[in-house]
């Protein structure tokens, strides 16, 4: 008690007003603080300063008491780097209700405050308050704790003028560059759609800063057909190994490139992240390898999307694999997603048939099936897609039709990787023919063996393969016409081709 009585009139020389920090040694005894207080504070009007004290929600209480008990001489109180939680923002909310309160700066950063503590908080300020500045960076609001507050904000129904929830600069300056973008304070939202390039100038690491903060609420992120660099990748495989809850993230047209990718996955191995796309993002055999790796790390991810990818031979074969062996057990990959809506059904079908799955084959065998017309288009959509490396495929008496060949013709144009096409044993008719000689005249297609026996062609069908070969001589080495009805001149028009240097024709049937 004599020393809080000499302090006071040590203080009493000074004058007023007065500032206030107290070291940790004297909180130590906050009996002692509080008894010092109870003093000093009918004299003078307080900045008083407690940051990083260790003070805990026990302790707090013996201070508020005299706060609250002399709620006109406080002005400015800085309480960050303690442990009040919720219950110390009761104490407080307590002060801030009396009429008489002057507060009108309150700092309350790393606090272990909650959602609940922010509730207390917004519902305080609408009462008469004076206070005009409040920092509550480092604390955590939960899903509505910022909403509150900012409506508070909004309604004009307070004097409070200064908020501060971020706790870098460079999260500010994204914040606030995004409410200006999207219209809305990021703090609001759940899903950030920053696609077609919103970010404008402003860099990756602006943007993980604010993603990292324990104020964002984003789970979902969209980045589609934004112009992203290996920097960027790293910044966001930064933001998925933090503590963020970012649940999905579309990175969807984006060209990534493996560089991207392998960055990401460094993150992705540490992450919590249950949905990636990265449909169209420029990824090839090393990135699919990399992707391998990281879901062997992961148990989290739940859906991959790799549509118009290019896994090369083994990309594929990686990404299932790392779904396989002993610690399968622990995955939750439920979607993989390789293929569009038709491939996919097709690869589907052809799955029920085989037992395999289509894109791990090099050789397929589908004759005597009634495929029909719509079968055939996804059996196409299939084999156009990078990710099916079918290279021989055999659809002897499947019934295909004019509209079948329209479709094949459209694999031969699209650089498919199929070499060998076995047709044979259907009525395809010259019709059919001409349409799959716009496949194979054009220069993409290198399909090598090519069996039409028993198919209806007839002269004018012959005729419409010669010019075919004619346009496009440097692939085809097998052609098999047997039981078909050439006229006469089918015959003459395929062997005057055979004479051609440039017509790598070897075997004609």
């Amino acid at each position: 008690m004599r020393l809080a009585v000499a302090l006071k009139c040590m203080l009493c020389q000074k004058g007023v007003p007065m500032s206030l920090a107290l070291k940790p040694f004297l909180l130590m005894k906050l009996c002692v603080v509080a008894k010092i207080f109870q003093i000093i504070f009918p004299v003078f009007v307080f900045l008083c300063r407690l940051n990083n004290n260790s003070i805990t929600e026990e302790g707090f209480a013996a201070l508020t008491s005299v706060f609250i008990s002399n709620p006109s001489n406080l002005i400015e109180l800085d309480l960050s780097g303690n442990k009040l939680g919720n219950t110390g923002i009761e104490k407080i909310c307590i002060l801030l209700k009396k009429p008489q309160c002057s507060l009108k700066k309150l700092k309350l950063s790393d606090c272990s405050i909650t959602e609940e503590g922010y509730k207390t908080l917004a519902s305080s300020l609408k009462s008469n308050s004076n206070l005009i500045e409040l920092d509550l960076t480092g604390n955590d609001p939960g899903p509505s704790g910022v909403q509150g507050l900012i409506d508070l904000l909004r309604s004009g129904c307070c004097k409070l003028k200064t908020l501060r929830l971020l706790k870098s600069p460079a999260a500010q300056e994204t914040c606030d560059y995004l409410t200006k973008v999207l219209g809305k304070s990021p703090l609001l939202l759940t899903e950030l759609d920053l696609s077609e390039d919103k970010l404008g100038d402003l860099d990756g690491e602006k943007l993980s800063a604010l993603l990292m903060d324990s104020h964002s609420k984003v789970e979902k992120m969209k980045l589609n057909n934004c112009e992203l660099t290996e920097k960027s990748c790293s910044v966001l495989a930064t933001v998925l190994s933090s503590k963020t809850i970012l649940k999905e993230m579309d990175l969807n047209n984006s060209r990534l490139l493996d560089s991207g990718v392998k960055e990401i996955c460094e993150g992705l191995k540490k992450s919590k992240l249950k949905i990636l796309k990265l449909s169209g993002c420029s990824i090839t055999e090393e990135g699919y390898k990399a992707l391998a790796s990281a879901l062997r790390s992961n148990s989290h991810l739940i859906e991959l999307d790799l549509t118009g990818n290019d896994p090369g031979e083994s990309g594929v074969k990686e990404i299932i694999d790392s779904q396989k062996g002993w610690w399968f057990s622990s995955k939750t990959l439920k979607t993989l997603r390789f293929l569009g809506p038709a491939a996919e059904e097709a690869c589907q079908f052809v799955s029920g048939i085989v037992g395999e799955n289509p894109l791990l084959l090099r050789e397929l065998n589908l004759s005597e099936r009634e495929l029909g017309d719509t079968r055939v288009n996804q059996i196409a959509a299939l084999l156009q897609d990078k990710h099916c490396k079918l290279k021989a495929l055999q659809l002897r008496g499947c019934g295909l039709t004019e509209q079948s060949c329209s479709a094949l013709a459209t694999v031969l144009r699209s650089n498919s990787s199929l070499k060998e096409l076995d047709m044979n044993n259907n009525n395809l008719q010259d019709s059919g023919i001409k349409k799959l000689q716009n496949g194979l005249e054009n220069t993409n297609c290198a399909l090598q063996k090519l069996r039409l026996s028993d198919c209806s062609i007839t002269e004018e069908g012959y005729k419409a393969l010669a010019s075919a070969l004619r346009s496009n001589p440097s692939h085809l080495i097998e052609l098999d016409l047997t039981g078909n009805d050439p006229g006469p001149s089918g015959v003459k028009q395929l062997n005057d081709l055979l004479l051609d240097p440039n017509c790598q024709l070897k075997t004609l049937r």
